[in-house]
């Protein structure tokens, strides 16, 4: 056996395999055009700048003040600000916060909707070390409360609207308001107000970097925080920029969330490309279309629900706005249908990029335009430095077509839950908490959550399956199947369905039999349920835990 010398391996990575991914990150980022002809002093400036703060939001907002000073950064109901004034802004916030006894070791938690404050507010911490709670801002004031107790930031930063939401939770912290109107008087010091006091000169890197923390969905439990440091190195930013094509200093629509691990990625993906962020603070099918275009927005960032409701709107609406500089629109954050997948891009061209992960995993997969073609519903392959496997209960790999619980591991996956506890390891790969499978080609489909299949008459059902085929049926616009439990079976399939708008209603039995002629007998719905709407968190994720209490009282009730 060849003996390893210790020049040859470095964290245990050999030197040749570090050196190949240090110029794949080159090679993606002058590509995207991240890495790019500058004069002398510029280049000088932001190499001490990347070693001083790293790849962290106050890092990256202050290299894209050196290089596009006067370039905006942030397009948002208020108007736009520049890169200088975000990083002017920034060090007094930063500076202010400082004053009021905030610094690193510190928690900081950040409860806003899509606009400059939220900007703001995340480049500040970073600038002083302070680690970042991002509250869902459809979380209940008891949820919030519960949060924030487990979490115990010492400040708590939110929009005047969620004042009352907030109030429990802030007992004994500060408290700060990042966003007002005439309609939403402000009941706290406001982050204008500590930027117009502070000094705005530049500060000195804190001795360590913050951390993140981001609360997962809650859809089947109490949220709970997983925390993550920020990263190293911009090979993780290189990795998904090698298969979703964003280009530097473009503007980039984030619709999805800021909050949100998605919205949040393309924040960081936008620091790392100097993007013009544009950001509205609340959803608008037509107004997100209207400011694409003007902006000439070429890349859109949404969860799937937003795109039903864009492709909702009427002939005339969508072919109003001029939205052919998109050149991207990545979904992510709940299940992509494959009808609604073959839908936008029958609509916008072949622009659509769907990614697969989670909160704790970070990202799995990445499915682009020609995978989703010719296999809608499936969530891709894993991007450079992913790897992913389908494990069965004993730890064993699956072969292509079989069902096995997913498995995956990269340079993000998060530390474990800040309350404690984690994610199922196997050889240091990290379980989503979802099932799939792989087909031939090697694209991986998921099934659905691990925890939500659904044994009837002795036959296992991921529910995924035949909300996608309900979802082809052309009078369904949306359905979610769930498990109730049943005497005679054990459990029995409950569908919860939303009729398409102008189509022809269908009716319970003409769905039980469209699943009987396209699936096995024991995945065919015993009740089908139509509903105005689904239940749906902030992030557009059906609630299924609604849906299962509503089915097993049907079930109770004879229903």
């Amino acid at each position: 056996m060849r003996a390893v010398g210790r020049k040859n391996y470095v964290g245990g990575v050999s030197l040749l395999d570090l050196a190949a991914g240090k110029l794949f990150t080159a090679r993606v980022l002058a590509r995207c055009g991240v890495l790019a002809p500058e004069s002398p002093v510029v280049v000088a400036r932001v190499a001490r700048t990347m070693r001083a703060w790293g790849p962290t939001p106050a890092g990256g907002y202050t290299v894209s003040a050196l290089r596009r000073p006067d370039a905006p950064a942030v397009h948002d109901d208020r108007g736009t600000l520049t890169f200088a004034e975000v990083h002017r802004r920034t060090n007094a916030l930063a500076r202010s916060l400082a004053a009021e006894g905030l610094g690193p070791g510190d928690g900081v938690a950040i409860m806003c909707r899509n606009h400059r404050g939220f900007v703001e507010a995340v480049v500040a911490c970073s600038k002083l070390g302070v680690d970042a709670l991002y509250l869902n801002t459809a979380f209940a004031g008891p949820q919030i409360a519960e949060v924030v107790r487990a979490e115990g930031p010492a400040a708590i930063i939110a929009d005047a609207e969620f004042s009352g939401l907030v109030a429990e939770a802030s007992a004994g912290r500060r408290r700060f308001v990042a966003w007002h109107s005439e309609d939403t008087a402000a009941d706290a010091p406001l982050l204008d107000d500590l930027i117009a006091a502070g000094e705005d000169w530049d500060l000195r890197p804190p001795a360590s970097r913050g951390r993140v923390v981001i609360l997962t969905s809650g859809t089947t439990g109490a949220p709970k925080g997983a925390g993550r440091h920020q990263p190293h190195s911009l090979d993780p930013a290189a990795a998904l920029l090698d298969v979703i094509p964003l280009r530097a200093g473009e503007p980039t629509m984030i619709a999805a969330p800021l909050f949100h691990s998605w919205g949040l990625a393309h924040f960081t993906l936008g620091m790392a490309l100097g993007s013009t962020l544009v950001l509205r603070r609340h959803f608008d099918p037509e107004g997100m279309l209207e400011a694409i275009a003007r902006h000439r927005a070429t890349a859109l960032i949404v969860v799937p629900v937003m795109l039903q409701r864009i492709l909702e709107l009427p002939d005339d609406a969508l072919e109003r706005h001029d939205c052919s500089s998109l050149r991207v629109v990545a979904v992510s954050g709940s299940a992509l249908p494959g009808r609604l997948a073959i839908d936008v891009m029958d609509r916008f061209g072949d622009v659509l990029y769907n990614l697969y992960g989670s909160t704790e995993v970070a990202w799995a997969s990445v499915a682009g335009p020609a995978d989703l073609r010719v296999a809608p519903g499936t969530a891709g392959r894993p991007p450079r430095g992913t790897v992913v496997r389908l494990l069965d209960a004993e730890g064993r790999e699956v072969a292509p077509g079989e069902t096995g619980r997913i498995f995956v591991t990269n340079e993000m996956v998060f530390e474990g839950y800040t309350g404690g506890g984690g994610k199922p390891v196997v050889d240091g790969l990290l379980g989503s908490g979802d099932v799939g499978h792989l087909d031939d080609e090697g694209r991986l489909f998921v099934d659905g959550r691990d925890d939500e299949m659904i044994v009837s008459g002795g036959e296992n059902v991921f529910p995924r399956e035949v909300e996608d085929l309900l979802a082809h049926h052309p009078g369904v616009e949306e359905c979610a199947v769930v498990g109730a439990d049943d005497g005679a079976f054990g459990q029995r399939l409950v569908a919860y369905v939303v009729v398409r708008a102008g189509a022809e209603p269908p009716t319970a039995e003409a769905l039980k039999a469209y699943v009987r002629d396209n699936l096995a007998r024991f995945k065919v719905p015993r009740d089908v349920h139509f509903v105005d709407a689904l239940p749906r968190n902030g992030t557009g994720k059906v609630v299924k835990r609604e849906l299962a209490r509503d089915a097993g009282r049907e079930g109770e009730h004879g229903i």
